[in-house]
């Protein structure tokens, strides 16, 4: 086959592989297909681990996996094959930084446990909980998902950070615990290493109740690690939250911009509405957002607003 039949090939596999738009009814189609197989292959893992069930249908299990394993395995195949068609890939070593991409790295480890399975005698029970990491494979098909990674890794070092810190108040912690308990309670606060338990359940707020301060300056430091921790605990949380927020401004703002540009004419035509369809798929953004914005900037065109006084008038007005 010559490049140039080879080309439209890759760039249509492409197309159909990529998560579809509205109108575009083959890739939708494809979409749904693998979501489906996913949510199937989820549902299998989960009632394999029943006993009765497993062993009751173990031949419709095994085929759930084959289909699944051809069908994840030819998508993999595929995606490596056709991912110069996206201009991120297309240098010379394009098909190698997919590869290692977040998102192939994922195509790749839901198929690996029915080989590690066939051909290297991993242990069964192992390699079914590893098949739960294809729920993974979701993360293409949510606009949340991927929202919520993008948030984590442009916020790593704000969570390395609260790591690092959660990490110096669980030494502190397991120290201060052994000096004050390890002479009353020598089986469970007897060294440093085995007082990290308590630390490391009252850091966290779970508070087992396993293992327990007895003497009153045991007590007392324990009760300051208690309340450490409920900080502690709503640090990463409020990192989360805050990229959150930072990440739907931003996105709800280049929107706004798309907007700004389809209006420049007066007229959203179907071309320019088109565009600003798929870019608010891509935002992950609701349609309700988005006729929110589209007021808000009709609103700011046909109004104005006095820099003196402070009053509004319609633009052209007197």
């Amino acid at each position: 086959m010559t490049a140039t039949t080879q080309t439209p090939l890759k760039h249509y596999i492409h197309m159909l592989l990529e998560p579809g738009e509205a109108g575009n009814r083959a890739s939708r189609f494809v979409d749904k297909v693998l979501i489906v197989l996913i949510l199937l292959n989820v549902l299998a893992v989960i009632l394999e681990t029943v006993p009765s069930i497993h062993d009751g249908i173990p031949h419709v299990f095994a085929t759930i996996e084959l289909v699944s394993v051809t069908i994840f395995g030819a998508e993999y195949l595929a995606r490596v094959w056709t991912c110069k068609a996206h201009h991120k890939y297309s240098g010379p070593w394009g098909r190698l930084r997919y590869m290692v991409s977040p998102l192939a790295l994922i195509d790749l480890i839901s198929i690996l446990p029915f080989f590690m399975g066939a051909f290297w005698g991993v242990d069964l029970r192992f390699l079914r909980l590893l098949r739960l990491l294809r729920i993974l494979k979701l993360t293409r098909y949510s606009s949340a998902l991927t929202m919520l990674l993008d948030v984590i890794r442009e916020e790593a070092d704000s969570f390395l950070a609260g790591i690092f810190i959660l990490f110096v108040l669980l030494i502190i912690a397991a120290s201060g615990a052994y000096l004050a308990e390890h002479q009353v309670q020598p089986d469970k606060f007897g060294s440093i290493p085995a007082a990290m338990w308590w630390a490391m359940a009252t850091l966290t707020t779970v508070g087992y109740g396993d293992v327990t301060p007895i003497t009153p300056m045991g007590r007392l430091f324990g009760s300051i690690i208690a309340v450490v921790g409920i900080g502690m605990a709503a640090l990463p949380a409020g990192i989360l939250a805050s990229g959150m927020a930072d990440r739907l401004r931003r996105t709800r703002e280049t929107l706004k911009a798309q907007f700004r540009i389809a209006l420049q004419d007066g007229v959203i035509d179907a071309a320019e509405e088109a565009q600003i369809e798929r870019l608010r798929k891509h935002l992950g953004l609701s349609k309700a957002a988005s006729l929110e914005i589209l007021r808000e900037l009709q609103s700011e065109t046909t109004n104005c607003t006095c820099p003196n006084c402070g009053h509004h008038f319609e633009r052209g007005g007197k």
